[in-house]
């Protein structure tokens, strides 16, 4: 690991830019901000309110809120202009490259903070581990896992001899350097493009002498990840956006690294070009978003600027993708938004009354079509604010901010809220002390001391619910597994013998493998469905035992008094279940593998082993990424609740017959009323943030 601190600079901001734009544009975040300042608020109140260590957990439940960090994943072909389109996102039209070569595979992250940084580190840079590297070498990466598998050796020799040109360019840039670097990370205190462009951007068409130290793309072939840091006061709360590199390149590599990223964000920005919007190209896009919720996927349609007509060609566009999307048993409901990259940056930039001619020709055309009116200033120029606007960037913030407030915004809100819900608790136990238990009670009580034994008991008995639970869900989530897998393949096969007996063995047969990820993806969201159901009844008996503790041991009103259950882990999409598989290519290989099988049960025998062997793969990680996983998952919030239960209980049972005293060292002495009436007003706000109680599914 290194730090280059040679070229310490102030933040990367690009002074000629229209920051007020921008600021507009994000403003849509706004009420995701609002809702942490408020949450921040009840729990500072409560912090005022409680002792020393009721300000410890509200200072932990703070630093959660500061933390959280939601994140928007952009995928789409080469060439779509997503790089351009995350440049004018962030305000920064010239800082990431926007011609990557088709071989570079860097997922860069743009984490974008609403507050000035206090870490040295602006831009980190992690290359591939060793390993990695050698299955694409030596295997060919998944391309080659599906040639060798079909037995395609032709194909598998030209990504060898494709792979080889690869090595060797790399070893002439780094030399020696090659082989130490592997698994290793680069850190710089600045950012600046030049940088970004050395470790993202193959290089080898813009070297000009043999000297690589700072030319573009020295390290490209090996970087797997690049995270960049920026400080954009404009947002209103930090936001990560992540550049993925296109889908469709040689050796599958950014499928892999795609689908990866994917799974780390619970919102996906697809984008596809106006002049090829879901072409054949982009039915591994249609693959990979199937398998998210329609509600946290958005369709971007960039470069309309390049189209002669965009208002009148954006609703045949809109119906195609539409159509396209249905066809293939995609998310049917995603918000398409048309927009330009290019009209965007230029607005940014100050320079729209520079942009190309015909493009702001398409502009006037679109201008027309959205608002009836053809934008100008009174000096009769172009205004960058309609051009921005026009641009479609607005809509793209309005529609990501819905969808982080729902997911994202909603989970860090509502594990805060239980949380400082269930400090207020303890807060109002501390008082309750002084008083004693209501006269009226029924409740039998409890010697406090018997409160940590009483609370073990509750942890194992919640535990073994869980064991109990999974020990069933488990192992039927397995068998619809797999009989969905067998059902496939016995399917698949039977088809391809009716094909022989019906047209011979010269006719080329295909078959659609997207009625097996379809049953696949029914038994992941059974599956998580009945998980979330039983996780969520779990953690509601164990807070409901564990608010009996506070009743019996410290005489609290049942009618008034509760405990908040942990909030249930939200399983992450099987992304994927779109990644490709032998029967998605209609390549050369398929032709040479059908030519080369000889009578109809090599056919079927042949064809039964082929598909099994990638089907298999994907019931597997089914299994291992869930199942048991999910068990293991749910295990964390709960044992984080009762250990945090455990500390309440703790220390109020210490208190033993609270005198005032000891009521003031608590901070309800002098003031109490007041006091009670502040954790009282903290209370209703936490509870407007609490998510509902619903089962999710994927």
């Amino acid at each position: 690991m290194i730090i280059d601190r040679t070229f310490e600079r102030a933040e990367m901001l690009e002074p000629a830019i229209n920051a007020d734009l921008l600021e507009s544009g994000v403003s849509a975040l706004s009420p995701i901000a609002n809702d942490l300042d408020e949450l921040s608020q009840a729990i500072e109140s409560i912090a005022e309110i409680g002792d020393r260590a009721i300000s410890s957990s509200t200072r932990k439940l703070q630093q959660r809120l500061r933390r959280a960090e939601p994140s928007v994943t952009m995928i789409g072909q080469v060439k779509s202009g997503k790089t351009s389109l995350v440049n004018a996102m962030i305000g920064c039209p010239d800082l990431l490259p926007a011609d990557v070569n088709p071989w570079t595979s860097v997922v860069t992250s743009i984490h974008l903070s609403s507050r000035p940084l206090v870490d040295s580190a602006r831009a980190v840079f992690r290359f591939f581990e060793e390993d990695e590297w050698k299955r694409l070498m030596q295997g060919g990466g998944r391309l080659g896992e599906l040639a060798g598998r079909a037995g395609a050796d032709d194909d598998l020799a030209k990504v060898a001899a494709q792979l080889e040109t690869m090595r060797t360019k790399s070893l002439y840039r780094l030399g020696d350097k090659f082989e130490l670097l592997m698994g290793q990370e680069h850190k710089y205190g600045f950012l600046d493009a030049e940088l970004v462009e050395r470790y993202v951007c193959l290089g080898d068409d813009f070297e000009t002498d043999h000297d690589t130290s700072t030319t573009r793309g020295r390290f490209a072939d090996i970087t797997k990840s690049a995270d960049l840091y920026m400080y954009r006061p404009e947002y209103p709360v930090d936001l990560c956006i992540r550049d993925t590199p296109g889908v469709n390149d040689t050796f599958m590599m950014r499928e892999q690294i795609t689908m990866r990223a994917i799974r780390e964000s619970r919102s996906c920005v697809v984008v596809l070009s106006a002049h090829q919007a879901m072409s054949s190209v982009d039915l591994a896009l249609i693959r990979l978003i199937a398998n998210i919720p329609s509600r946290s996927v958005v369709i971007f349609v960039n470069r309309i600027d390049e189209l002669a007509d965009p208002g009148g060609q954006a609703n045949t566009i809109a119906e195609s993708i539409r159509q396209t999307i249905k066809d293939h048993h995609g998310p049917e409901d995603a918000q398409i938004i048309f927009g330009s990259a290019y009209w965007a940056n230029h607005a940014l930039r100050r320079n729209v009354s520079n942009m190309d001619p015909e493009s702001t020709q398409a502009l006037i055309n679109w201008a027309e079509a959205e608002t009836g009116e053809m934008p100008e200033d009174p000096s009769g120029e172009l205004s960058s604010a309609d051009v921005w606007e026009l641009s479609g960037i607005p809509k793209l913030f309005e529609a990501l901010s819905s969808r982080v407030s729902d997911t994202v915004g909603r989970e860090v809100s509502d594990y805060v809220a239980r949380s400082a819900l269930n400090l207020a608790s303890s807060l109002e136990t501390s008082a309750q002390l002084v008083e004693g238990p209501p006269r009226d009670s029924n409740v039998v009580p409890l010697n406090r001391k018997a409160l940590p034994a009483e609370l073990d008991r509750i942890e194992e008995r919640c535990k073994q619910r869980i064991a109990d639970d999974f020990a069933k869900i488990v192992p039927e989530f397995h068998e619809r597994l797999d009989r969905a897998n067998v059902g496939f393949v016995d399917r698949a096969t039977s088809a391809l013998i009716k094909h022989l007996e019906t047209y011979g063995e010269l006719s080329v047969w295909t078959y659609d493998p997207t009625g097996l990820r379809i049953l696949l993806r029914t038994a992941f969201q059974v599956f998580s469905r009945r998980s979330t159901a039983a996780i969520r009844k779990v953690y509601d008996e164990g807070a409901k035992e564990v608010c009996d503790l506070y009743l019996r041991g410290f005489g609290m009103d049942p009618d008034s008094f509760s405990i908040e259950p942990p909030a249930v882990p939200v399983l992450p999409p099987p992304v994927f279940l779109g990644q490709t598989i032998a029967l998605d290519m209609n390549a050369g290989w398929w032709k040479r593998w059908w030519r080369s099988r000889r009578g109809y049960r090599a056919y079927a025998a042949d064809f039964g082993d082929l598909i099994k062997s990638e089907t298999d793969a994907m019931v597997a990680t089914l299994k291992s990424d869930y199942g048991s996983a999910t068990q293991e998952a749910a295990m964390k919030p709960l044992l984080d609740f009762i250990s945090a239960q455990r500390t309440i209980l703790n220390d109020l049972s210490m208190r033993g017959d609270v005198c005032p005293e000891d009521l003031e060292d608590a901070g309800l002495g002098d003031g109490a009323k007041q006091k009670i009436a502040a954790l009282s007003a903290a209370k209703q706000v936490l509870m407007r943030h609490l998510a509902p109680s619903t089962t999710e599914a994927h």
